[in-house]
């Protein structure tokens, strides 16, 4: 069963910047989708950012042009590169991993944008 755990999270103030780290603990084929995923208090688990490969990546409108997701396929990771962060990115953000056959999640790991 693969594992994937997140790191990176914290307390940031507004306008600030995060950078998100997933590591996998097995391999995960460059074809198979690596995507972050956020839930904030309240609210339903929603995808951030979407990478597969030889596919341009996919962003939710909320974070277009602040969030740059990127992978090292070598390393079995994926990233979330965060700028401009407001209020409202507050939540749990998490990794997620579908390939051929199954589909796995990361434990996640608290983002808090406040002053």
């Amino acid at each position: 069963q693969m594992r994937l755990v997140e790191s990176g999270g914290g307390l940031v103030q507004p306008g600030g910047s995060l950078r998100l780290s997933c590591v996998a603990s097995e391999t995960v084929l460059a074809r198979d989708a690596m995507s972050w995923y956020r839930q904030a208090p309240g609210k339903e688990r929603e995808l951030v950012a979407r990478l597969r490969g030889g596919r341009d990546p996919e962003y939710a409108r909320s974070v277009q042009d602040r969030f740059t997701i990127s992978r090292e396929n070598a390393k079995n990771m994926v990233y979330l590169q965060m700028i401009s962060l407001k209020p409202e990115d507050t939540g749990v953000y998490y990794c997620y991993v579908r390939d051929a056959t199954s589909e796995y999640w990361g434990r996640g790991t608290q983002v808090t944008v406040s002053s």
